[in-house]
């Protein structure tokens, strides 16, 4: 028990004490109990603010942790949902199709990730290429699926869309059950909640202390005798299938994928949520993209047309002012308030 406190409590992340636990106790609390004080339309969008935290966890340990900018994360986001939607799509008379659809949507973003990943990293690409080519890939992809719409660009019975996109996705469940509602809103909350203690976890163990390791000088961890390319590739891939993981619940959420969330706006997002946040920290990153989502939605149902403006200036001011993120240099500034307020309360 003493090694799983240390793995989940360890100095990977902001936020560790008897305090910080509590805080966290009560923050579950009230997700679990806000469907019984909220309407359907409400628990709905909360449920959409959730799925995208995986994603965002993604990046952070991409790009905070390991030092690897992707600005095209949203590709395996892409490739999950469609993946899903062709396997669930063409097994949909069977109980099993739903289960097998998510097993492959997440196979085949590992997969891509996996033959992307090894040629940038065992060829030594340097790391202000990277961004480039993962964004050239996720433009190959956007444009691709945008001229699949005639009738010809069909896998067994599902059609891809073109840019009206796949629609009618099967919803995921197991057997006669689905999740919908409700029950959609608590599996989104209890992935985001595993995907977070289980990076934590990672991150404070032996493997995530050499990924930062190479984060802070890739020669000398290498120098050390550690083959940092094959941790950059599974950091990669694993990030990948995080962000698979969101695009499979984002097909569940609509039931429908489209082409424009693999496009530039999209690919942008979880760059500015990690950004805004910290991206050194998974609990930073997670506010910030549970927050920014609920901003640019209210925004946006509003009626406000600036919305995405609104959230590019936030990333300006945050570059200017919170270069290591809004929330990672509020919670340090915190940190440095509590022992001096402890102090004064002593005299």
């Amino acid at each position: 028990m003493s090694g799983l406190a240390r793995l989940v409590g360890g100095p990977a992340d902001i936020g560790r004490g008897p305090v910080f636990w509590s805080l966290v106790a009560l923050t579950l609390l009230g997700f679990a109990l806000y469907p019984s004080a909220v309407s359907e339309f409400q628990v709905s969008n909360t449920a959409y603010y959730l799925l995208n935290i995986p994603l965002g966890l993604g990046m952070a340990l991409l790009w905070g942790y390991c030092g690897v900018l992707s600005f095209g994360h949203v590709a395996y986001f892409g490739i999950a949902g469609y993946s899903y939607g062709v396997i669930a799509g063409n097994l949909s008379d069977s109980p099993s199709g739903p289960v097998v659809g998510a097993l492959g949507g997440l196979l085949v973003s590992a997969v891509v990730a996996g033959v992307f990943g090894y040629f940038v990293f065992y060829a030594r690409v340097q790391k202000w290429i990277i961004p480039i080519l993962t964004l050239v890939l996720t433009l190959l992809l956007e444009t691709f699926l945008g001229q699949t719409a005639g009738y010809q660009w069909r896998i067994g019975s599902v059609l891809l869309g073109g840019y009206n996109g796949m629609t009618g996705i099967p919803s995921f469940g197991f057997g006669e059950f689905e999740f919908q509602g409700t029950s959609f809103y608590y599996l989104c909350l209890v992935l985001v909640l595993a995907c977070y203690f289980g990076l934590r976890m990672l991150l404070n163990s032996g493997f995530g202390q050499v990924v930062v390791a190479i984060r802070e000088d890739e020669l000398r961890t290498e120098t050390l005798g550690y083959d940092i390319r094959a941790r950059q590739w599974a950091v990669f891939v694993l990030s990948a299938v995080l962000a698979g993981l969101s695009g499979l619940l984002y097909v569940q959420w609509g039931n429908y994928i489209t082409p424009s969330q693999v496009g530039l706006l999209q690919a942008a997002l979880p760059v500015i949520w990690t950004a805004v946040g910290g991206s050194t920290s998974l609990l930073a990153v997670v506010i910030a993209t549970f927050a920014l989502n609920w901003l640019t939605y209210t925004l946006s149902s509003e009626g406000n047309q600036y919305a995405m403006v609104i959230i590019g200036a936030l990333l300006v001011v945050t570059m200017l002012f919170f270069p290591r993120g809004i929330v990672v240099m509020l919670a340090e500034h915190l940190d440095r308030l509590l022992p001096r307020a402890r102090r004064e309360a002593r005299r």
